[in-house]
C-alpha cells in the first residue's frame, strides 16, 4: 500500500473567525475513503485560529500566537476526532517541529509512532509545536514540515490543500488570461527567493513556502501535487480516480 501525506492550510480549515465545519468534513470525508486505498498522514494547521476564536489575542505578538495555539490545538484535534468517528476512523495527534529532524534519534522514534499507527489503521494528524516554534510562526506555516513529513516518514508522496489551487504562469488575480501549469518540473530559483505572500488572515505562508516544499521533495525525488482544498474534485481525482484534471503536479523528470 502506497503512503501519502495530506496537508491543509488555515484558509481552509477556517472560516469567519471560526472552524469551518463543512470544509473540515468534507476533508475528514475525504481521508476516510482515501485511507481504504493509502496510507494516509494528515499534516494540519488550524491551532492558531482555533484559538481565536475564542479568545481575541494579537496575532503580531509571538507570544499570543503561541498561547492561540495553545488554547486551539486540544479544540482542533476533538473536532478532528468527532468528525472521523462519523466515518468509523481513529485519529492520532503527534506535534512536531523541525528541531525533531535535526536528530536522527528524534526522527526515528517518531517515525516508530507513525509506523506503528499506521500499522493499526490509525491516522496519524501532524502540527507543527507552535509554543516552542517561533520560526515556523513568522516564516513558514506547516508546508516546510508536511515536506519534511513526507521525506523522513517513506511517504510517496506530498498533497497540499490550499486556497491556492496550483501554480500559474502569471498571477491569475492580476491577469485573467493566467494558465494553470498542470505540471512542473523544475522551480526557477527567483520564484524561491520572493517574499512570503500570505492571502489569509492566519497563514504565515503562501504560493512561496509551498514551492520550497515542493523543491525539497522535488530534489530527493519525491512528487508533490498542489490542489484546491476548497473544492476537492481535483484532489479525488488525482488520487482515487488517478486523472490529473486540476492542480499542479510538482515532479522532477
Amino acid at each position: 500500500m502506497k503512503r501519502v501525506v495530506i496537508k491543509v492550510g488555515s484558509a481552509v480549515l477556517t472560516e469567519n473567525n471560526r472552524l469551518a465545519k463543512k470544509r473540515m468534513l468534507n476533508l475528514v470525508e475525504f481521508i476516510s475513503k482515501l485511507s481504504n486505498i493509502y496510507e494516509v498522514i494528515l499534516v494540519t494547521s488550524g491551532a492558531v485560529a482555533a484559538g481565536y476564536t475564542k479568545i481575541k489575542l494579537d496575532k503580531k505578538e509571538i507570544a499570543n500566537k503561541q498561547a492561540l495555539a495553545a488554547i486551539g490545538q486540544p479544540l482542533l484535534m476533538m473536532s478532528y476526532q468527532k468528525k472521523f468517528e462519523k466515518f468509523n476512523k481513529i485519529c492520532a495527534q503527534l506535534l512536531l517541529s523541525a528541531d525533531d529532524f535535526d536528530s536522527r534519534k528524534r526522527t526515528a522514534h517518531a517515525k516508530n509512532a507513525i509506523e506503528a499507527l499506521l500499522e493499526n489503521r490509525v491516522i496519524p494528524i501532524i502540527n507543527e509545536n507552535d509554543v516552542t516554534a517561533t520560526e515556523e510562526l513568522v516564516f513558514g506555516d506547516n508546508d516546510q514540515l508536511s515536506a519534511h513529513v513526507a521525506y523522513y516518514f517513506d511517504a510517496d508522496m506530498l498533497a497540499i490543500l490550499s486556497d491556492i489551487d496550483g501554480l500559474y504562469d502569471k498571477d491569475p488575480k492580476k491577469y485573467s488570461d493566467a494558465k494553470l501549469l498542470k505540471e512542473v518540473n523544475k522551480i526557477p530559483q527567483e520564484l524561491l527567493e520572493e517574499e512570503c505572500n500570505p492571502n489569509y488572515t492566519f497563514a504565515t505562508g503562501g504560493i512561496v513556502t509551498k514551492l520550497k516544499a515542493a523543491n525539497f521533495l522535488m530534489k530527493r525525488g519525491l512528487p508533490m501535487f498542489l490542489a484546491s482544498g476548497f473544492d476537492l474534485k481535483d484532489i479525488k481525482s488525482f488520487l482515487i480516480d488517478g486523472k490529473h484534471l486540476g492542480g499542479t503536479l510538482f515532479r522532477k523528470q
